[in-house]
């Protein structure tokens, strides 16, 4: 049973910082690409970071330059680091793993929230 657990969403205030992080079980983490999608109320769900398992990664023009993806193999832990947040970042942040067609996913999380907010 595949399983991601995410954690450390909150309240942060408008150019703030927050990592945001997922732990995986159920799947061999380190042959797996993985990702961030994040869901705004109101809005559709969009994808926000991929990495590869070689370590590749990419953006959404959004948070470019602002957002972070990283993975710890050892710890099955895939990482989300956002800085210089604004309100327009707030959302459902949900951990993914792709399924490596189009921009389809195999497994969900169930998400964190993270609130930017004065």
């Amino acid at each position: 049973q595949v399983q991601l657990v995410e954690s450390g969403g909150g309240l942060v205030q408008p150019g703030g910082s927050l990592t945001v992080s997922c732990t995986a079980s159920g799947i061999i983490f380190r042959f797996n690409a993985m990702g961030w999608y994040r869901q705004a109320p109101g809005k559709e769900r969009e994808q926000v970071a991929l990495i590869t398992n070689s370590g590749g990664t990419s953006y959404a023009d959004s948070v470019k330059g602002r957002f972070t993806i990283s993975r710890d193999n050892a710890k099955n832990t895939v990482y989300l680091q956002m800085n210089s947040l604004n309100p327009e970042d707030t959302a459902v942040y949900f951990c993914v793993v792709p399924s490596g067609v189009g921009n389809g996913v195999r497994y969900w999380g169930k998400g964190t929230l993270v609130t930017v907010s004065s």
